[in-house]
């Protein structure tokens, strides 16, 4: 690895620049729309939503800052609750131009060797491109529905992936991910379809024998009632001037909404503990004048909770909590 270009945020969107420099806003701007398109109806598992480089250089652009950072926000998370361990090998599926496979290299120093498979060889050839000096990945091309078979891993991502697939191709990557690896981590939108598409790759997970290692403090059922709401976060996006033009927007910013689920099975020996959060804030803590109302969920299931100046040194930290953390605070 390239030690002057370390896996980054910053690092992402200057190789998205230098990549996409000189392509014509107009073409960016149609490609991204036939992806919006493509990603709010139903795609069929065997027709690859990135068909060329024009589609892949708008993907890139409109979509890899906020994948990464969702991505990066889950990895906190899993690192969070088993900080003694580190990923040797990590299977990127469906990892198309490898968001995801940036924040692992980010989180663990790029020492992870990791395997990059996508259907779209346009995805691969640009992510390989955008990755090349900052970390080292192997993109390999393969379908990724029910016939995938995974070599054994210790980290599994699938990001933004399920909802590309049938239900059954869905049932069958989770299950074969949690075959090979000893963590799992599964990202999909913060929508009420994307938390459905969580829950399910849940239940396969823990009844494949892993246990939830993040967001939940449990690996029991979710206490949230089907159609009443659901479970998702957020993580900040800082947009470059070419984010802000792809996406036609003027914040020098924008908030991810996202849904995820990590969990482990590690060996007997060496022990490796995973502790999960005593319970995690659901919402955004809501500040008033003097106090804070925390939303929680924990094992005995969802709470809320009030801080207020007689807590001391918990009011201040429940002044700086945010929407995802752990609470309270170690």
């Amino acid at each position: 690895m390239n030690a002057t270009s370390l896996p980054s945020a910053d690092a992402l969107r200057a190789a998205l620049a230098g990549l996409l420099d000189g392509l014509p806003p107009r073409q960016a701007t149609q490609a991204v729309e036939r992806l919006i398109a493509n990603y709010r109806g139903t795609t069929p598992t065997d027709a690859p939503v990135l068909r060329d480089r024009s589609d892949v250089a708008a993907y890139a652009a409109y979509r890899m800052p906020a994948t990464f950072e969702a991505v990066r926000a889950a990895l906190g998370a899993l690192r969070d609750a088993a900080p003694d361990w580190e990923p040797a090998t990590h299977t990127d599926i469906g990892g198309g131009t490898g968001a995801a496979s940036w924040a692992v290299a980010e989180a663990w120093d790029g020492t992870a060797r990791t395997t990059v498979l996508d259907w779209a060889e346009p995805a691969l050839a640009l992510g390989r491109e955008l990755a090349d000096g900052v970390f080292d990945a192997e993109w390999r091309r393969a379908r990724i529905s029910g016939t995938l078979r995974l070599d054994d891993t210790d980290l599994v991502t699938v990001s933004y992936v399920l909802k590309e697939l049938t239900e059954a191709d869905r049932a069958a990557v989770v299950a074969e991910a949690a075959r090979v690896a000893r963590a799992v981590v599964i990202v999909e939108p913060g929508t009420p379809d994307g938390y459905e598409r969580i829950i399910a790759a849940r239940t396969l997970l823990v009844e494949a024998g892993l246990t939830v290692a993040a967001p939940c403090p449990h690996s029991g059922a979710c206490p949230i009632q089907p159609g009443t709401d659901w479970c998702h976060f957020a993580a900040r996006v800082s947009r470059s001037s070419l984010h802000r033009q792809v996406k036609g927007g003027t914040l020098p910013y924008e908030d991810e909404k996202f849904s995820y689920v990590a969990a482990t099975r590690f060996p007997a020996a060496p022990v490796i503990p995973v502790v999960p959060a005593v319970s995690r804030v659901t919402r955004r803590p809501q500040i008033r004048k003097g106090q804070v109302l925390l939303d929680l969920c924990g094992p005995e299931g969802l709470a809320k909770e009030t801080v207020t100046k007689r807590h001391g040194p918990l009011y201040k930290a429940a002044r700086d909590a945010e929407w995802g953390d752990a609470w309270p605070p170690e």
